[in-house]
């Protein structure tokens, strides 16, 4: 049986109890490592707390020797451990479609993600349009096609939750030597990056577009969400790209067409209160 467990965003104490137990039981644990990490808990905190031994799978595992995995889930019960929720990205439906390509039952315990903690900034869930997500740029490399997504949402009237990057164990193509493998150092992106590459691109758009997204636009710059040390912050994407929020990980959520609620915990969120209309 393979089961994928969700371990919440905050710390080793926030999988569920459901999960604990089935964890607990299992014959081999293995740890997602590349989609999320989880902010409070090192891997030998994780290891003590659910008395077991934990695997690490970092992509190249999870996409390329899923088999490492699964192989054992033949026979024996495996945890596959996923920060937030099992099922927040496509990865890990596809490795329930192995699983059942192979026969392996699979069960999958939920748990709280970006995905709906996202609520705490006050922006409701229904008004949420198509997730975004934004990656780093390289030297030559500098997609753009993000930004229409998130006009497309706000054309609707709809807010925008954008995931940002995350590198972790990367290979570096540059410096690959004889076959063996160069990993870049870990990098996330912060809420200053996405909005300054947000900014870069409209600033180059004209007519509709920066009728619904420039620099005087709402958004929440979001850092650490489900801790103690969460931070909050809203306003124009212009105040917020000067902002400080501190260590990983971020997201960002463009606003879209406000309920007065809304507009209510924005302003408890507001770095300046007058950047949000009073409906």
């Amino acid at each position: 049986m393979l089961y994928l467990i969700g371990l919440g965003l905050g710390d080793v104490t926030d999988i569920t109890v459901k999960g604990l137990e089935t964890v607990r039981k299992c014959d081999k644990v293995f740890l997602e490592a590349y989609t999320s990490l989880l902010l409070n808990s090192e891997l030998d905190s994780l290891e003590k707390y659910y008395d077991k031994e934990i695997t690490l799978a970092d992509r190249e595992m999870v996409e390329s020797q899923s088999e490492l995995i699964l192989d054992p889930a033949v026979t024996q019960d495996v945890a596959f451990l996923v920060v937030g929720d099992p099922l927040g990205a496509t990865t890990h439906t596809d490795i329930i479609l192995r699983a059942i390509e192979k026969g392996i039952s699979y069960r999958v315990i939920h748990n709280a993600s970006i995905m709906n903690a996202v609520a705490s900034t006050g922006l409701q869930l229904y008004n949420f349009g198509d997730t975004v997500s934004i990656c780093f740029w390289k030297e030559n490399w500098k997609p753009t096609s993000f930004v229409d997504k998130i006009i497309k949402n706000l054309k609707n009237g709809l807010h925008v939750l954008c995931l940002l990057d995350i590198r972790v164990k990367e290979i570096d193509w540059s410096k690959m030597v004889r076959g063996k493998k160069v990993y870049e150092p870990p990098q996330f992106m912060s809420v200053n990056t996405a909005v300054e590459q947000i900014l870069e691109i409209i600033r180059d758009r004209e007519g509709e577009d920066r009728k619904f997204l420039n620099e005087d636009t709402l958004c929440v710059g979001i850092a650490r969400l489900g801790t103690d040390g969460q931070v909050i912050k809203s306003g124009t994407l212009k105040r917020i790209a000067t902002e400080d929020f501190g260590k990983p990980l971020h997201s960002l959520c463009i606003v879209g067409k406000l309920h007065p609620l809304e507009g209510d915990m924005l302003r408890h969120f507001a770095v300046d209160k007058s950047d949000i209309p009073v409906e």
